[in-house]
């Protein structure tokens, strides 16, 4: 953390018209970040500030031609924290705009707040669907994706290319797995395949066991959503069950991504998962970023680390855009939303009406590639919107997936 200078200016705010006082071109631009530190969900925390602090660096903390400084607040991935964190950015070190959280339970509990203080604010993770749906911000403006985003594409692929017709789900029982499994099923579904059960696990979760022995051996495949510990003990038992090798296992991008990949073995090899970036994207763009992440940090790159790397490239070139004159928030917030960065790890990105992402998704298989685990990438799906091909105006009538 040596490298994110802190800096807590008082500053004056005219209330209602969002621009900042007593501020001249020779003061720092300060951007909020918030994200989960410390927890259970720390080391994703963590990979979303490693890939922030990179971007800056190579930036050299400046953009606009004025200086940039980080106030970094560690929101424990619990949303009344959250709230008393962003009150703390925006009232007290009066940041200019703001990034995070991960959680998508904290990303709605401050977006009331975002909109009421009018602060431009870049969601690179949290998905919940309706941050840029239903209940969509206007001072948001998600970089990341959707929960169902990637799996509606991945339900047609499982049908159409995977030649599957009947399988089991097996997801953590919170709004990222009901909304994952039901964008998955909803496709998967119209294309004629079925799904036979949907299996809901606890997040405390210590034995996949008795939802195991519930899986059929006569199944094409099982869908899987974990991340973090939970990933690592459900492909384990997958195994010890003698499911791998007899039922294909697919699932959400989360259940391999790097960020728990390199502490998996055999176990997962052949597993093929959905998600809008792998650390083995083979770009020149993404093979610049892998190479630098991790003589950086000693990692691979997670989703998670691309995320920030990526979603902090909007508010610097909106800074640049402005050249640097970020104080009327309006048109700050123009300028993020118009921002076209270039050379993405990830692949193309652009911004729909709703502020959520328009970009690829990829199709990945868990292979072992010179001693390594990795994601190689076996198919693109191109210009994926968080609606996919339905019209969004009728999207948007039916109810959110749900449990």
């Amino acid at each position: 953390m040596n490298t994110i200078r802190v800096v807590v200016v008082a500053l004056g705010l005219i209330a209602g018209i969002g621009i900042v006082r007593g501020q001249s071109a020779t003061d720092p631009i300060k951007i909020g970040f918030m994200v989960p530190l410390s927890g259970a969900n720390a080391q994703n925390g963590r990979d979303i500030l490693n890939g922030f602090v990179m971007l800056l660096e190579e930036a050299g903390y400046q953009a606009g031609g004025r200086r940039i400084q980080l106030i970094v607040e560690d929101d424990e991935g619990i949303p009344a924290v959250g709230l008393t964190k962003a009150r703390k950015l925006v009232e007290r070190d009066q940041v200019h705009m703001m990034g995070g959280p991960l959680l998508a339970s904290s990303a709605y509990a401050i977006a009331p707040y975002i909109d009421s203080q009018q602060i431009p604010m870049v969601y690179p993770v949290a998905s919940g669907d309706d941050l840029t749906q239903r209940r969509r911000s206007k001072w948001i403006v998600r970089t990341g994706y959707t929960s169902s985003q990637p799996n509606h594409p991945f339900g047609e692929y499982a049908y159409q290319t995977m030649k599957m017709r009947r399988i089991a789900t097996i997801a953590l029982d919170y709004a990222f797995g009901w909304e994952s499994v039901g964008g998955f099923e909803r496709t998967f579904e119209e294309q004629g395949g079925q799904i036979t059960k949907k299996l809901w696990v606890p997040l405390s979760v210590h034995d996949f066991g008795p939802y195991l022995a519930q899986l059929s051996r006569d199944l094409d495949g099982v869908y899987a959503l974990f991340l973090g510990r939970t990933a690592l003990q459900f492909m384990r038992q997958y195994q010890e069950y003698g499911l791998k090798g007899r039922v294909q296992l697919i699932g959400m991008g989360t259940t391999t991504d790097e960020h728990v990949l390199p502490a998996m073995g055999d176990e997962a090899t052949g597993v093929v998962t959905a998600l809008h970036y792998s650390g083995a994207l083979d770009t020149p763009a993404n093979r610049k970023f892998a190479a630098a992440y991790r003589a950086r940090f000693k990692r691979v790159p997670s989703y998670y680390s691309e995320s920030m790397y990526t979603g902090g490239k909007w508010l610097l070139a909106a800074i640049e855009a402005l050249n640097g004159k970020v104080e009327d928030r309006g048109v700050l917030l123009d300028a993020i939303r118009k921002a076209t960065p270039s050379d993405l790890p990830r692949g193309p990105v652009t911004i729909d009406e709703y502020g959520n992402p328009i970009e690829n998704i990829y199709v990945r298989r868990v292979d072992r590639v010179n001693g390594e685990l990795q994601n190689t990438v076996i198919a693109t799906l191109p210009a994926v919107s968080q609606f996919w091909k339905y019209n969004p105006a009728e999207y948007l009538k039916q109810p959110l997936y749900a449990r």
